[in-house]
């Protein structure tokens, strides 16, 4: 059932005009009283009734004495409305600068860490090959005749300082993406070789947890668009999580199919401990670990994932991931395919 609408009247947009007008002298309170109760007796017979309409029909007010009334505190009004107009504008605008110069700092913070992880990076890479060299010099017996428990100490060590340099290696490209300097050497790339020597160079840590490597890629899977070696890096990324986090028994396999004519698309999928669903962009933060405690049970920097996504999306391709905790987790994305 419609109801009718009263019409818009410029006293409906005066709030408190009784007291304006005792307040003018124009009425007593006692008036004012008299004038509202029979306003609300009036509304109660139906209709809708205002205050200035009972005022003038009771001869306390006339019409010119009214309008007057209500055209002072409209001005009074809009006057009051331009004013906190203009205070907010000045907020609004005090409060932009100080955003654009928290991000200003914050883009400076970034920097700054960005160039000291690259510079503490290349001062470790030095002493590191002096290391390596020495390792590679007594393990061949350049330096002297050693025992077996001495080779197998140097050979820990050697591996230990493999995968120190892996880390520094990670650090200088995570401060070149920081600074938006990692280049991208885009080519013709046999996606199905590089997918294929990866696996192989897996197979020794996979075969230590008790983990299968498997592949899945058509042979006459076609070339894609990219940067060999940094699609390399990120497949062998994936690999080394899908390892690390799957229980011995369990897979890890790596698929390369088809996506309508001109995508081919890779995705890896493990049966590992997977990811909460409320956790899943926390994966993608550098230098953090969804288990941060100081004894959590599986190592790394945190910076494989935050890598690869920016190597997937500097390639104009998307990263997709997928995972049910305690089932596993599949990663996959789209690469440009290249037709002879």
């Amino acid at each position: 059932m419609s109801q009718t609408v009263p019409k818009l009247r410029p006293e409906m947009l005066i709030p408190r005009m009784g007291e304006y007008i005792v307040q003018k002298g124009l009425i007593t309170e006692d008036q004012l009283r008299i004038a509202l109760a029979y306003q609300q007796e009036q509304i109660e017979k139906g209709g809708h009734y205002l205050l200035g309409q009972a005022l003038v029909d009771l001869n306390l007010l006339d019409n010119d004495t009214l309008n007057q009334v209500v055209t002072e505190q409209i001005i009074q009004l809009r006057t009051a409305l331009q004013s906190s107009n203009h205070n907010l504008e000045l907020r609004v605008k005090e409060r932009t600068a100080e955003l654009n110069e928290a991000l200003q700092r914050l883009s400076e913070l970034n920097q700054m860490k960005a160039n000291f992880v690259a510079n503490i990076s290349h001062e470790l890479r030095t002493p590191l090959t002096h290391v390596k060299g020495y390792l590679e010099l007594m393990i061949t017996e350049s330096l002297g005749k050693i025992s077996e428990d001495q080779r197998h100490a140097l050979q820990v060590t050697q591996r230990a300082t493999t995968k120190l340099e892996n880390i520094i290696d990670d650090l200088i490209m995570f401060s070149l993406a920081s600074r938006g300097e990692m280049s991208m050497r885009l080519d013709k790339v046999d996606i199905r070789r590089v997918v294929t020597l990866a696996a192989k160079s897996a197979l020794g840590k996979a075969e230590e947890r008790g983990v299968q490597v498997l592949v899945s890629a058509h042979e006459h899977i076609p070339a894609v668009q990219a940067d060999s070696e940094k699609i390399g890096w990120v497949i062998n990324q994936f690999l080394d999580n899908g390892i690390k986090f799957t229980p011995s028994g369990g897979s890890v396999v790596i698929t390369v199919k088809e996506e309508g004519h001109n995508l081919v698309l890779i995705s890896i999928t493990d049966t590992g401990i997977g990811i909460p669903a409320n956790r899943l962009k926390e994966i993608f933060e550098p230098f953090h670990q969804l288990d941060g405690s100081a004894t959590r049970h599986y190592g790394g920097t945190g910076l494989g994932l935050s890598l690869v996504r920016q190597i997937v999306e500097a390639h104009g391709s998307l990263l997709d991931v997928q995972s049910v905790e305690g089932k596993g987790t599949t990663f996959k994305f789209p690469l440009l395919a290249v037709r002879d």
